[in-house]
């Protein structure tokens, strides 16, 4: 089959927030851009998917400055913040706000025209903006893509799967992959590479991600000689929809109810318990998202759960006026759904939502690598062992324009460009074998299951050793080649080539949650439950052939006592 070649000044890989930031941040003096994605430009990963809030520190609600959002964003982060990624999030992030309010994305106002700002669990004030509850992602989304269409040196390419960097002397030179529509082959020349693909909570049976999260970026990253980082620390968002069914409503849309309107975690004594495990909410409801997990599967464990395995959330104490007011066409839609809030609580659980640990970087979005740059969810560091509620699209178009702009300066000094795609690059995406055997999709429900069942949110070092066997087993069963021939839309290949990555990846994720003997915000050992000073400190994975490789670094820049 014949190989498409292109060539590009700058490959961006994901056209979520961070790939569209980095793309027209990199665009700008003229540079070319590829901006590829396996699914659709601009409507694939996270970013469409988020409904809430984005946190900055404008200050238009309250007084506020970055210093105190960066001082919440380090306490919810348990110690392992790398502070000069933490401090560039909150430092830049107005900027980037009032940016995208002047390409008339829509932020909420108030009655005198400011942008308007709600609390949000973690927050010391009210900081988070949004466009509405449940619009403020596909809101973002839709600007960033017009934009996106309107910049001629930014070529878009979706339905390519990218499955592996190319890299030089050394040096990231273009990536290898294929079309989804038709198969072919294709080599993409570029003088630098920016991964932008997103999280991994594709990996657990449970998650509220899109299908195309399975960390990605994660094994283009390891495969091509860079490090990541913290990749123990899997973020589950606490109140997840558990029951009854919700059709076409995004699972964690609870976030907004609960901290606006004072929704009440009970447990099956119809009592609430999140103090019970050390917290002090007081009516304030913005327990960080680490501590009501916790929280919520302690009382299942305890066997005070919810019949369908979670907690009640009830707002049966908020008048009905109340609840229209403030989320009126949402109380339609729930009422679709068979949900009156007035007269029953719904059920919630935790839900694999994001990624602290990632490709690691610099301040100025390098990896380890030249000529390859990350940025967003790909990257680790930021939010050291737990995220802080609305930070995730401020870091990604943050870490986008970075990336975006470092990229740029290196492609013009680069002198890759030439570089020839070597023999071998794409025999893997060329290979024909016969057809049968294993199916695939049923292998990743299991990677799904075990990981669920081991590295979730609480840990012990049988679960973890048990899913190292079966990841084990599971690479074994994978084989060495994808089955059958390239084609159009080949699903049994897809399959393939995302169960090695998620297989590389869960692996990364369970020996880095194996070495930490200590309970550190996302990351709970049951066998050990406490906070250890000793492990303040960072893993780090790379691969030495097919091997994970772990290392332990220092947290870079200041302590959270400095800060405060």
């Amino acid at each position: 089959m014949d190989v498409v070649h292109l060539e590009t000044d700058i490959l961006v890989i994901g056209s979520g927030a961070a790939g569209m930031m980095a793309a027209l941040e990199a665009a700008k003096d003229g540079a070319s851009v590829i901006l590829a994605d396996r699914s659709l430009i601009g409507r694939s990963g996270a970013t469409i998917m988020a409904q809430m809030t984005v946190a900055v520190a404008l200050g238009s609600q309250t007084p506020d400055s970055w210093e105190h959002h960066l001082a919440d964003t380090l306490a919810a982060g348990r110690e392992l913040c790398d502070v000069s990624l933490a401090q560039l999030v909150c430092e830049e992030g107005p900027r980037d706000i009032l940016q995208l309010d002047a390409w008339k994305v829509g932020w909420a106002r108030n009655d005198d025209g400011s942008i308007r700002q709600a609390l949000a669990p973690g927050h010391d004030r009210p900081r988070c903006v949004y466009v509405d509850f449940l619009s403020t992602g596909p809101a973002v989304a839709k600007t960033l893509r017009g934009r996106v269409l309107r910049q001629k040196e930014v070529t878009r390419i979706g339905d390519l799967y990218i499955t592996d960097i190319l890299v030089t002397d050394g040096v990231a030179t273009g990536a290898a992959g294929f079309s989804l529509a038709d198969g072919r082959p294709v080599a993409v020349k570029a003088k630098a590479v920016v991964i932008a693909t997103g999280g991994l909570t594709r990996l657990y049976q449970r998650n509220s991600a899109s299908a195309n999260m399975g960390g990605d970026g994660y094994a283009l990253a390891l495969r091509a000689g860079a490090e990541l980082t913290d990749m123990e620390f899997v973020q589950f968002f606490p109140i997840g929809h558990l029951a009854p069914r919700l059709v076409g409503m995004d699972p964690i849309m609870w976030d907004p109810f609960r901290y606006k309107l004072g929704g009440r975690l009970l447990n099956a004594e119809m009592r609430e318990f999140v103090n019970d495990y050390g917290n002090e909410e007081a009516g304030t409801y913005n327990v960080t998202r680490d501590r009501a997990t916790f929280a919520i599967l302690s009382e299942v464990k305890a066997g005070r759960g919810s019949p369908a395995g979670g907690a009640f959330l009830s707002f049966q104490h908020i008048p009905a006026e109340t609840l229209r007011a403030s989320f009126g066409p949402v109380i339609d839609r729930l009422a679709a759904n068979g949900i009156d809030l007035t007269q029953m609580p719904i059920e919630v659980a935790p839900i694999a939502h994001y990624h602290m640990g990632g490709v690691k970087v610099d301040a100025q979005m390098r990896t380890s690598v030249p000529g390859l740059f990350s940025c967003g969810e790909a990257n680790g560091g930021a939010n050291g062992a737990n995220r802080l509620s609305g930070n995730a699209i401020t870091e990604a178009f943050v870490f986008g324009r970075t990336a975006g702009r470092t990229a740029s300066l290196h492609a013009r000094s680069a002198g890759n460009a030439d570089a020839p795609v070597r023999a071998g690059a794409l025999d893997l995406v060329s290979a024909v074998t016969p057809d049968g055997g294993e199916i695939h999709a049923g292998l990743i429900a299991d990677l799904q299951q075990t990981m669920a069942v081991n590295v979730g949110p609480f840990r012990t070092e049988e679960g973890l050793r048990r899913a190292l066997v079966a990841i084990a087993d599971l690479k074994t069963r994978l084989g060495a080649l994808p089955p059958g021939a390239p084609g159009p839309y080949n699903m049994a290949r897809l399959d393939w080539f995302d169960l090695r990555t998620m297989l590389l990846v869960a692996e990364a994720v369970t020996r880095s949650a194996l070495l930490r003997k200590e309970s550190r915000g996302a990351h709970q050992r049951d066998d050990f439950p406490a906070m250890d000073p000793a492990f303040v400190l960072h893993h780090t994975v790379k691969l030495a052939g097919d091997d994970i490789v772990l290392d332990r670094a220092p947290v870079e820049g200041r302590t959270l006592c400095e800060v405060a």
